[in-house]
């Protein structure tokens, strides 16, 4: 019972939601099934209310008393009532949006030729938009409907000649603008993040136009978020971006401004990957106002990799004070299933960075680290420890446990070159004479040369 399509969308109810849909269903409106009813009151009562699932024969008992057990009637059952809650789903959410229903409601009267009532509803319709204070993408988009609507109505009565078309289209451009530069920052993204080709011709095509509606914060966000990440070499975009994203943010909705922090923080990263260190200070800052504001939570869930993003960022411009608060109260907000080790890991890079090597041993040895990167990453923490602390022996043996457990978890791409370099210069170093100035300079550009390496400017260091 508890893998069926209808128990796991139920589960997603709250008890408050599941009383409604109980009333939900009375309405034949909605629902001519009665038996989904007796069918609603018995899955409440047993499995979502905690207790054990009864069996299917149990169910149908309850449901049909006085019938012998029927699979298919049962299923029939279970069917309907899905179909009722999805209906109860949606019919809810459009109920909420008042500007939508309104909209929607004008063009149900006006082609029943109940023009007066019509003007109506769009009028409230409108006046419900205005009042938000949403100026996302959908906000224009829903702008442009109802001035579609409005100019219908035009259209259909007397005043015809009074309209204003090009209200109409150059709302439907500042829309159109709006959700393309948005999808378009978000391909990017994904485009830089997996390597899989996107076609942006017609967003270039439309950079001219979108550079006159630099007015609307919809499309000056994206405009200038597209810019910066397309043309990385005029810094320009992204501080215009940076800018209009601190001044303007509340216009947009948690969701879609979480968005919008990552893609700037993933511009500084870029960055700084690339050797560029000068945007450092305005990475460091996004990370604090994202945090303070709680930016980075969906659905009350931190992302670990922005989690492990921003105390990198903080260990790089040595902000321990920020960096120890921050790995401290964001830990809740983990996924349960990351939430020890992604907390251990970060903690014991924090006490690396200040020379608290004993500590930051204890803590990356008492978390199990169930990704593939993050037991490397962890290694590599201890194995930069025993060479600072000229444990030599603890360090030997702890390369040939890297180099096992890379070649025992099948460690792909790069990433396996990357390490086993490590482990190998690592092993040189060790070996080469410290009073041999040429032997040094000569692994010295050796470790320059080579791609890909982990841990390359440590390595130099030393």
């Amino acid at each position: 019972m508890n893998k069926s399509k209808l128990i796991q969308l139920l589960q997603v109810f709250s008890k408050s939601e599941l009383r409604e849909l109980g009333r939900f269903l009375t309405n034949p409106a909605f629902n001519v099934r009665q038996e989904t009813i007796p069918l609603l009151e018995i899955l409440v009562k047993t499995g979502l209310s905690g207790k054990a699932w009864p069996s299917k024969e149990q169910v149908f008992s309850a449901v049909f008393p006085k019938l012998a057990y029927d699979d298919h009637r049962l299923r029939l059952a279970m069917s309907a009532l899905l179909t009722s809650a999805e209906k109860y789903l949606v019919v809810t959410d459009f109920l909420q949006d008042s500007p939508a229903f309104q909209s929607r409601l004008s063009k149900v009267l006006r082609s029943r030729n109940r023009h007066e009532a019509s003007g109506q509803a769009l009028n409230a319709g409108a006046a419900s938009l205005s009042a938000q204070t949403l100026r996302h993408a959908e906000y224009h988009l829903e702008r442009y409907r109802f001035e579609e609507e409005q100019f219908r109505m035009l259209l259909e009565g007397p005043e015809a000649a009074q309209g204003q078309p090009q209200m109409l289209s150059d709302q439907l451009d500042t829309a159109v603008l709006a959700l393309k530069l948005r999808q378009a920052c978000s391909l990017w993204a994904y485009q830089s993040r997996y390597n899989v080709p996107c076609d942006f011709h017609s967003v270039e095509a439309l950079l001219p136009l979108a550079a006159l509606h630099l007015h609307t914060p919809a499309v000056a966000l994206y405009y200038h978020c597209f810019r910066a990440m397309t043309t990385p070499g005029d810094t320009r975009h992204f501080l215009t971006f940076k800018q209009e994203l601190l001044a303007q943010g509340a216009l947009f909705p948690p969701e879609e401004l979480r968005d919008l922090f990552i893609l700037a923080n993933n511009f500084c990263t870029r960055r700084y990957n690339e050797g560029d260190h000068s945007f450092l200070p305005d990475h460091l800052d996004l990370y604090r106002i994202g945090f303070d504001r709680n930016y980075f939570l969906s659905e009350g869930i931190l992302s670990r990799f922005t989690y492990l993003n921003a105390a990198t960022i903080g260990l790089v411009m040595q902000e321990y004070t920020w960096t120890e608060k921050l790995i401290r109260e964001q830990q809740a907000f983990l996924e349960p299933a990351f939430r020890e080790s992604v907390y251990a890991f970060n903690l014991a890079r924090l006490e690396y960075q200040q020379k608290n090597y004993g500590p930051a041993l204890q803590l990356l040895q008492r978390a199990e680290y169930k990704e593939t990167m993050m037991a490397l990453a962890a290694k590599t923490i201890q194995l930069k420890i025993y060479f600072e602390t000229e444990e030599f022996d603890l360090l030997e043996s702890h390369l040939q446990a890297i180099a096992a457990y890379i070649r025992r978890k099948k460690v792909i791409g790069y990433q396996r070159e990357n390490y086993l370099n490590l482990v190998y210069f690592v092993r040189k170093m060790l070996e080469i004479n410290p009073l041999d100035k040429k032997q040094k300079q000569q692994l010295r550009e050796t470790i320059r040369q080579t791609r890909p390496l982990a841990e390359k400017e440590w390595l130099l260091e030393r």
